[in-house]
């Protein structure tokens, strides 16, 4: 970085961006796969983008603590065009036949991302309500608190929008599908191991934002942390 403060926070910003992005797209891809992730106490049944995705939720409470909240919806927005980008790549691709030879054929390319298309509808569904609701609890918790307690504002706002994207993300991919039974076990068994990392991040978000904070120029937004 130069040692211009202006372009330093720039280059924070775009790299938060970045894997804010990087975070959003890849579980969205690799959304068809389903894994268990054993805790010991228990074993969760999960979408592989389920890894990747609470990631995005701590990046978007970095951006709302160092940049602010109308920062931070930016990023938010440009998720939901790349997005939709990606899924226009997708359909592209679908379009045209596979050479003979190519390590990808088409029967392999329709398994893979055939159900993309729904996988990405509900994700975006969920996706655009879930982080514009974890930015705005996040700044009403840090009013309330007058700026203290950055775990509160953290967790408080991650928790609420998780549940709230857990239960929107299943209920557009298997509403009518599932049993309401079903949807609601899937609802929690996703909640909960996001709120587990959630809970877990809380250290890493005090260590962001300890080692980014320098680099905000304009906190108007910003407050005391702790």
């Amino acid at each position: 970085m130069t040692g211009d403060p202006r372009e330093r926070s720039e280059a924070v910003y775009l790299l938060l961006a970045g894997l804010f992005l990087g975070s959003l797209i890849v579980c969205n891809l690799v959304a068809n796969k389903f894994l268990t992730v054993d805790l010991g106490f228990k074993t969760f049944v999960l979408s592989a983008g389920a890894l990747p995705y609470p990631l995005t939720f701590l990046v978007t409470d970095l951006l709302s603590e160092i940049y602010g909240r109308r920062r931070a919806d930016r990023v938010v927005q440009v998720g939901f065009v790349v997005s939709l980008f990606v899924l226009g790549v997708l359909w592209l691709g679908s379009r045209f036949p596979a050479v003979e030879g190519s390590i990808v054929d088409d029967a392999t390319y329709e398994r893979v991302f055939h159900s993309a298309w729904r996988v990405m509808a509900a994700s975006m569904t969920a996706y655009l309500a879930a982080q514009f609701a974890d930015i705005r609890l996040f700044h009403f918790w840090k009013r309330l608190t007058g700026g203290r307690h950055l775990w509160l504002r953290n967790n408080g706002s991650t928790l609420v929008s998780q549940f709230l994207d857990s239960s929107l993300v299943v209920l557009v991919l298997f509403a009518g599908v599932w049993s309401g039974e079903r949807i609601v076990d899937t609802v929690l068994d996703l909640w909960l191991f996001k709120a587990l990392v959630a809970l877990a991040d809380t250290p890493f978000f005090y260590l962001g934002t300890w080692l980014l904070r320098p680099f905000a120029l304009e906190r108007t937004e910003a407050g005391a942390c702790c």
